[in-house]
């Protein structure tokens, strides 16, 4: 018995063909050019059909904060204070409130899998992964979110982060990340999350290399201790402004190393175009890590929201297609391979990140589908089509209409 037919859609990596996807039991039942079902269906009219897609790096918990933050200079380092001492009064509904906001934007724009990066210190202690706990509770009809719990402000140099880092992980933590640049020890941060990692078996996921000077870089010590704990595939890294800073032969080998370790890379446009080069009064370098280019070497790479109307980055609408456009308007990436790589860095890229592994418009996996106002994925990043429609385990979570002209008679 199907629940849904979906008629003359166009899937990505099938061509200009169109197919009817049925549904049923949560989970697509059949693929093919046309199916005979009196089940409730929908004409798509050849628009494309995709996975939902995937946002491996956001900050529920303190998004939409504006309001209580008085930055003037745009630097990392405001941003991290004025977060600092803003969150000092977070309570637990005001996390899951302005959380719900941003998790609720993020499903109007298709994305159905997310990990959130939630701040656990002695300042904030719980309270937000507690926040966002019921968030995951109580939005799972219409995303799945993952949350990755990491010391924004220090590990070593913080007394008390490490005890509730292990609480969080005990209580139901999907993984755990670090911020190496924020310790008095870099390394050692590195070496004690990866020990904690080991401890609960989760999946680990970095701050990283977040400034312009290529002249030291902590890459090294991530690949090598993935190496050294066989955490290959395990383990992401975000922003990594430093890589774009790089000259051509020495990104070749850094990519290198990054894929025969297996550590995935996320690059975050929006905040590392905002935050980066302040000191920069004439030819500002842009700070955004080429992500396809790494992605030609094997790396897997994911473009990510980051944060959402906070000083790290005082706008966003969580549309992940915006995200893809912005990063191909910087990157200078305008062929039609180039786009298609953008698509796939928010799609199947991040769904690798996340090792999900049924992800994907194939019969036998969950029916977790947008409907976008296009048919090929290239021209969805340069044009920012709009999701239309989504469906998440077989049941519509969002829909809105298409445009209409109302012409003259």
């Amino acid at each position: 018995m199907l629940d849904l037919v979906l008629r003359n859609a166009r899937i990505a990596g099938r061509g200009a063909a169109t197919f009817d996807i049925a549904v049923a039991g949560g989970r697509i039942a059949d693929i093919a050019p046309s199916i005979a079902a009196d089940a409730p269906s929908e004409n798509l009219d050849g628009r494309l059909v995709t996975p939902g897609f995937v946002d491996t790096h956001i900050h529920l918990d303190k998004s939409c904060i504006l309001d209580r933050c008085h930055a003037e200079h745009g630097t990392l380092q405001e941003a991290i204070a004025q977060v600092a001492a803003a969150k000092r009064a977070f309570t637990e509904d005001d996390v899951y409130e302005r959380g719900r906001r941003t998790l609720e934007k993020a499903i109007v724009q298709g994305t159905t899998h997310m990990r959130t990066h939630v701040e656990v210190d002695p300042r904030i202690g719980l309270k937000s992964f507690q926040a966002i706990k019921r968030l995951k509770r109580d939005y799972a009809w219409a995303i799945d979110l993952e949350i990755c719990v990491f010391p924004q402000e220090g590990l070593l140099n913080d007394p008390g982060t490490e005890a509730l880092l292990i609480e969080a992980c005990k209580s139901g933590a999907g993984l755990i990340g670090g911020c190496p640049y924020t310790d008095s020890d870099p390394h050692g941060q590195i070496a004690r999350i990866f020990s904690i990692a080991r401890e609960f078996d989760l999946d680990i996921d970095f701050h990283l290399d977040f400034d312009l000077d290529a002249s030291w870089m902590d890459i090294e010590e991530v690949c090598r201790q993935a190496g050294a704990h066989g955490y290959g595939g395990r383990v992401a890294v975000g922003h990594v402004t430093k890589l774009s800073a790089l000259p051509p032969k020495r990104l070749d080998a850094v990519a290198q190393r990054l894929a025969a370790s297996g550590v995935a890379v996320t690059v975050l446009p929006a905040t590392d175009l905002f935050l980066m080069g302040r000191d920069h009064d004439h030819a500002v370098p842009r700070g955004v890590a080429p992500a396809h280019r790494l992605a030609e070497h094997g790396v897997t790479c994911s473009l990510s929201t980051n944060n959402v109307l906070n000083p790290f980055t005082p706008f966003g609408d969580c549309s992940l297609v915006r995200m893809a456009n912005l990063y191909a308007n910087v990157a200078q990436a305008g062929s039609s391979r180039e786009l298609a790589a953008c698509f796939d860095l928010v799609t199947q890229q991040p769904a690798r990140l996340m090792n999900l592994s049924d992800y994907g418009v194939a019969v036998g996996n969950p029916a977790d589908l947008i409907v976008l106002d296009g048919t090929d994925p290239a021209m969805i990043v340069a044009e920012l089509a709009a999701p239309l429609m989504g469906i998440k385990r077989g049941r519509r979570s969002f829909s809105r209409p298409a445009a209409v002209f109302n012409r003259p008679q």
